[in-house]
């Protein structure tokens, strides 16, 4: 397996289609009002970097940093999806090696991120305590929700940077 992390400029076929399973994976986990995924569109935005992870020419995993609108050094990651089939090999923890190193090298303190609090998302939440983030309360425009659960890393508390994407 030789997996190359590059950041997305542009949308592409496999991409979408990643991302519409990544959303339909989700949907029976909560309420509509609870699910804070971003389309593709959402991805695609100044303020939001997107990157996607490939064996070859599989596309295998994404993630997203996005800006946080109220404080220059704290960023959401968003859209976090590994390949079901790839699922257990280590490419969710090779991708946010890869978006806390990002934010790190652009001078970002802080990571915050959003994820559901039904069973489904349990591997996530122990992927995300595994990298350093702790649960903490709703930041930036969100609010309590018995259907989320908040984690955030302030990146100093990280080790040495991960490898480099391009």
């Amino acid at each position: 397996m030789s997996i190359m992390i590059d950041r997305v400029m542009a949308a592409t076929p496999d991409l979408a289609e990643f991302l519409l399973a990544h959303h339909a994976d989700m949907a029976g986990t909560a309420p509509v009002e609870s699910q804070h995924a971003l389309p593709l569109t959402g991805l695609l935005v100044p303020g939001v970097r997107l990157f996607a992870a490939r064996d070859g020419d599989v596309l295998v995993a994404t993630g997203a940093l996005a800006a946080m609108t109220d404080d220059d050094d704290h960023e959401e990651l968003k859209s976090m999806r590994t390949d079901p089939t790839r699922r257990g090999r280590g490419l969710g923890s090779l991708m946010v090696e890869a978006l806390l190193a990002d934010a790190r090298d652009r001078g970002v303190r802080r990571v915050s991120l959003e994820t559901g609090s039904a069973a489904f998302f349990r591997p996530a939440h122990a992927l995300y305590a595994r990298a350093g983030f702790r649960e903490c309360a709703p930041f930036g425009a969100y609010t309590a929700d018995p259907h989320s659960t908040f984690m955030t890393i302030e990146l100093e508390e990280v080790g040495p940077p991960a490898p480099r994407t391009r």
